[in-house]
């Protein structure tokens, strides 16, 4: 994959310019039929997505999900958080399993997944982001193959608004990377995302879930009113640590996609990339040589 381009097997499911409701009838069966080849009563794999108000985001990463190329049999279940919009008619009409969560936040949502799910494995997903066809066996292998390990997480890009927001966006993860190898030693809680992680199901379950002192919104822009700063992925990742260790995906055919709206939200993109890397460099030499934390 060139540096700066969409691959195309992400093409395949953006639906340019489309709304929901403005797909074609042919469309909208084609993703139920192949979504309903994920939907095993007894699966091996849970998929589990939080959405809030995500309409017009969610059948694009179901459509991603529902193309993977797995051996495991597999459910995929959304768990509504309270939506507002039509974001459960999009699930009804498209036959998702889905759960609904009326307490707000993606710590509620994720926890309601946590005790529904019926995987010997446990991969999270947001409804904002687009999962390549080898995303899930690529994330179990280790968790079935390597001694030890309880908690998986994987690379991840960013969707521009704009093509030319690629370059920049280019960089911000190639620089992410780095940073992702340096606190993989002394805070590789921090480089475990909701959107892109997986757990063995009965570990998380029985050292502490997805539970926090306060739950955070979806966008949890830096900067606002709402920011949170402890995050329950971030949580899990702390939990699991008590029983095993983690291991970072490095598998390009596992890396996602995931929108930049949150990156816009903080001001806008360049001003995100600023505070980031400000951020980051303060806390270098907490990376590199401060003692592993039990609290963010």
């Amino acid at each position: 994959m060139a540096l700066f381009d969409i691959p195309d097997w992400v093409k395949l499911h953006q639906f340019p310019l489309k709304k929901f409701k403005e797909l074609s009838a042919d469309e909208i069966a084609d993703l139920k039929s192949r979504l309903s080849k994920f939907q095993a009563a007894d699966p091996e794999v849970s998929v589990m997505i939080p959405a809030w108000n995500e309409e017009n985001n969610i059948f694009r990463t179901l459509s991603s999900l529902a193309a993977s190329n797995t051996k495991y049999r597999v459910e995929i279940v959304v768990i509504n958080n309270n939506s507002t919009d039509q974001t459960q008619a999009v699930l009804d009409q498209l036959g998702v399993l889905s759960l609904f969560q009326p307490l707000q936040g993606t710590p509620h949502a994720r926890q309601l997944g946590l005790d529904a799910a019926k995987g010997k494995y446990h991969l999270c997903a947001d409804s904002d982001t687009y999962y390549p066809p080898s995303w899930i066996d690529l994330m179990v292998k280790p968790l079935k193959t390597i001694d030890g390990c309880v908690g998986v997480y994987g690379r991840y890009s960013f969707m521009p608004k704009e093509p030319k927001e690629r370059f920049m966006l280019s960089v911000y993860e190639k620089i992410t990377g780095l940073l992702i190898r340096v606190r993989k030693y002394k805070r590789e809680h921090i480089n475990f995302l909701g959107f892109n992680m997986g757990f063995i199901t009965e570990a998380g379950k029985n050292n502490g879930g997805f539970e926090v002192t306060e739950a955070r919104k979806f966008d949890n822009a830096a900067g606002s009113d709402y920011f949170v700063d402890e995050a329950e992925d971030g949580r899990m990742a702390l939990n699991l640590k008590r029983v095993g260790h983690l291991v970072l995906v490095t598998n390009p055919r596992a890396r996602v996609f995931t929108s930049a709206r949150r990156l816009t939200s903080e001001g806008g993109l360049m001003r995100s990339f600023i505070n980031r890397l400000k951020l980051h460099s303060n806390r270098m030499r907490e990376y590199v040589s401060g003692p592993s934390s039990k609290n963010f």
